[in-house]
């Protein structure tokens, strides 16, 4: 018998659908349902390394984790990762399959891809008895309805019944859901079974009214008024405009340690920083494009990049290579990961113009080592041992490029017996390929205690997501007819 599917689309992007389908998993697991997670199409630079070796979106990885799941690339088969303003790398099952301009997806390849989507949710339908589909961006983009993968044209070759998702924070929620319903075929409105306002601070009876006269103009039944949930925010994110809420422009009192992060153009896996955003004595920010980085600051970290060479450029366009360059000849911390890491080198190398024209640029000259780019990428789980603390890590590598040099030669980590990253002479400079370091409670700790003494808080953060997954879903059980939704959900019937 083919799974139950439930898809839910939005009436925009960033308007909870990740967070929402997240904790439905969890509400589902917890259920005693056999449930997946599934986004036919994602795009974003944060992904995940699954065990096969190949990556999905940071997003599914936490549906996953919130069905109780290993990962799978089958939950996201098509993930479009942006690596300049106009390109993006093509992600098909976990593998990369090509690097094209953003109008030649559009029109040419993006169609071809639904084929790729179906195996996957085929298989999804074979093994669980619900999933629950993320779309992307809006139901209303009509001008990219003829080729869609991501939100309706994939409901109409599963005939998903779907749920609308409208983020009243945002502003003009009735106008959105309703005018969503005019502007879409009739064909597509008619899947459209239920809709949930998301993010209502206060007193959801204040709307009320608003959810009769949505109800009315749409005839959709309102599945329920969730309200803001801190919750939301203490788990990994995908979309970098959370990042807005998290800058470096001001002092938290009672924080011992500050820490900045350059906000790079095509930041990549910026949940690396999560766990020490959640430390009690730890403030960390990041830099906006256009303000200098902090002085007064403890340590910085350049994050992942899904460009490196192209946010070199960025970097120095910002002057942040003077403020970090000045800020670790004054002894200053710096700890790179991934492109990170790259940028803190001598020289990137990309012979092949994988990740832009061939040729070389000159880094930050801040560890001595060289990048050189190679066509592939590699991605997989890791664990390993810091060679400072000699504290156990675990996390994943995605990253194309490898690095030699003397600084190599003291690496940061070892991973699976072997050398990884790189420590300058003085030791106040280092960098790792190994996303998902900070994770690790014991490693985490020991970092922290060597910038400031004593800091480090007793933060179990694998723990700590457990929970915050366990209070989003109480939440949403409160807000939302739970029950009302599931049966929502109809047997997949693939055309």
């Amino acid at each position: 018998m083919p799974a139950k599917v439930l898809m839910f689309q939005g009436t925009g992007s960033d308007v909870g659908k990740s967070t929402l389908v997240a904790g439905l998993c969890r509400i589902a697991k917890r259920r005693g349902i056999c449930v997946a997670p599934f986004k036919p199409q994602n795009m974003s630079n944060n992904a995940a390394a699954c065990q096969d070796g190949g990556e999905i979106g940071r997003a599914q990885a936490l549906q996953a984790r919130a069905a109780g799941l290993e990962l799978h690339v089958d939950f996201n088969p098509v993930l479009l990762k942006p690596q300049s303003d106009c390109t993006a790398q093509i992600v098909v099952h976990g593998k990369v399959l090509d690097t094209i301009s953003a109008a030649d997806y559009m029109n040419k390849q993006r169609q071809h891809l639904m084929q790729a989507v179906i195996d996957s949710f085929s298989r999804l339908s074979e093994q669980y008895d619900l999933i629950l589909v993320e779309g992307a961006g809006s139901t209303a983009e009509t001008n990219l309805r003829e080729r869609d993968i991501a939100n309706m044209g994939f409901a109409q070759r599963v005939q998903a019944p779907v749920c609308l998702i409208g983020d009243i924070d945002r502003g003009g929620v009735i106008a959105s859901i309703v005018g969503t319903k005019t502007v879409i075929d009739e064909s597509d409105a008619a899947l459209i079974k239920s809709f949930v306002i998301n993010r209502f601070r206060g007193d959801p009876r204040l709307f009320d009214d608003g959810v009769i006269d949505i109800e009315q103009m749409t005839d959709w039944p309102c599945r329920g008024v969730v309200p803001w949930l801190p919750s939301a925010l203490k788990l990994p994110q995908e979309d970098a405009v959370v990042l807005e809420q998290h800058s470096a422009s001001s002092e938290t009192p009672g924080r011992l340690v500050r820490i900045a992060v350059p906000m790079f153009s095509r930041i990549a896996n910026f949940d690396d920083m999560d766990p020490l955003r959640l430390e009690p004595n730890v403030e960390l920010g990041f830099v906006r494009p256009g303000t200098p980085i902090p002085s007064n600051v403890d340590a910085i970290i350049l994050p992942g990049t899904k460009s490196t060479i192209g946010d070199l450029a960025f970097l120095k366009e910002q002057g942040w290579h003077h403020d970090i360059i000045a800020f670790a000849r004054q002894g200053g911390h710096v700890t790179g990961v991934c492109g990170g890491y790259q940028l803190l080198g001598q020289q990137i190398h990309d012979p092949d113009g994988i990740d832009g024209p061939p040729g070389s640029v000159a880094g930050l000259g801040l560890l001595n080592i060289d990048t050189t780019m190679q066509s592939e990428k590699r991605t997989q789980q890791v664990h390993g041992i810091c060679t400072r603390s000699n504290a156990r890590v675990s996390g994943y590598e995605i990253h194309v490029g490898s690095c030699t040099g003397e600084d190599t030669q003291s690496p940061m980590i070892m991973l699976d017996g072997k050398p990884d990253g790189a420590i300058n002479r003085t030791g106040n400079v280092e960098g790792t390929y190994l996303h998902g370091l900070f994770s690790s409670d014991e490693f985490r700790a020991a970092w922290l205690n060597r910038l400031k003494g004593h800091v480090a808080g007793q933060l179990n953060y694998e723990l700590t997501v457990e929970r915050e997954l366990d209070i989003l879903a109480d939440g949403l059980e409160a807000a939302l007819d739970v029950d009302a939704l599931f049966n929502d959900a109809a047997e997949a019937q693939i055309r």
